[in-house]
């Protein structure tokens, strides 16, 4: 069994992808919101230790062999201010943090997750400095942009950058990066377009400022509910989706405004819940819990979270090189 020391471990979507491996385990995890820690600890047998990780000294963590976080991306986000590590808030800094976990702790092996635009920030310095770091640490890397509909076969257009790094360079050559897999999965998946939900779901005449929802009802007048479309209200008009999927999920969600999913079903036109972001994520509805907060907090951070299914593929592919280097020596 492989341990894991998780980092911005929100609310658990990295530990839950490599623990569905039956071969690796969490047993260390960090994470500076209390609420997402909450979640955390409603579905792993782990308290979170809540400390900004400035404030973690490196003998706080135990040894263990993996080290996984999708550390802070506002930063690097194109949705962001593009400030990287120059980020007025300290957020871009916030890998160095990992380094220092790495190079104390020595795993054999990490993960890290991010924003694709992580690839193309400041002309590449930014991922440069990344890599360099990660060489001069002792760390063989590689990394890829990945969809998670296509290799995740889930039906959300989200690409985020995925680093692996290995202490052996036996070990990263015995990895392989998944290959893609058709999209079976639809936003009927995900989306229950069946049943009612809870009224404050649904968007109403006068319930947001301005002609939202008049340009909700008449961008939505033709809608198919037997093939149905995402749509977003994209500040002064209703854009559809025509992908056929969700598109990528934000930490904003659930505001009643810009970028927010909105579904047409037989009951009316409403925003997803809570709990349909978080199976857009691959979090299953029967074993994943949701505790008692509110729904901004829990759009939040299904928003802020990573594609299970995605992270589950990638862990297979390391834990199956970590065994080849193992068995060979």
């Amino acid at each position: 069994m492989y341990t894991i020391a998780s980092f911005f471990a929100g609310v658990g979507g990295i530990d839950l992808g490599f623990e569905q491996t039956g071969k690796c385990k969490t047993v260390y995890a960090n994470e500076f919101d209390p609420y997402a820690a909450e979640t955390f600890e409603l579905n792993f047998p782990l308290k979170v230790d809540v400390r900004d990780i400035n404030e973690v000294s490196d003998k706080d963590v135990p040894n263990t062999d993996i080290i996984i976080g999708g550390f802070p991306c506002q930063a690097f986000s194109v949705a962001g201010l593009r400030q990287g590590f120059d980020d007025e808030k300290g957020r871009g800094e916030l890998f160095f943090q990992l380094a220092r976990m790495l190079k104390h702790k020595k795993p054999v092996a990490a993960l890290f997750e991010n924003v694709k635009n992580l690839v193309g920030h400041d002309n590449g310095n930014t991922f440069r400095v990344i890599s360099d770091k990660l060489k001069q640490l002792g760390y063989h890397a590689d990394s890829r942009v990945l969809n998670a509909m296509h290799y995740g076969n889930m039906a959300q257009n989200r690409e985020r950058i995925y680093i692996v790094a290995f202490r052996d360079e036996k070990a990263l050559h015995n990895f392989e990066w998944p290959e893609p897999i058709k999209l079976e999965k639809s936003v009927k998946d995900v989306i229950d377009f069946d049943n009612k939900v809870p009224d404050k779901y649904y968007y109403t005449e006068g319930k947001y400022k301005g002609d939202i929802y008049q340009q909700l009802k008449e961008a939505m007048k033709d809608e198919d509910l037997e093939h149905p479309a995402i749509y977003q209200w994209r500040r002064k008009y209703v854009r559809q989706n025509k992908s056929g999927v969700v598109p990528t999920l934000t930490a904003n969600q659930g505001e009643g405004g810009h970028n927010v999913c909105i579904v047409k079903t037989a009951q009316g036109i409403r925003k997803m819940t809570p709990r349909e972001c978080f199976n857009t994520q691959g979090f299953d509805s029967k074993t994943f819990k949701l505790p008692n907060q509110s729904d901004t907090r829990l759009y939040k951070q299904a928003g802020n979270s990573v594609c299970v299914p995605v992270i589950h593929r990638i862990a297979e592919a390391m834990v199956k090189a970590l065994d080849s280097q193992k068995n060979n020596g």
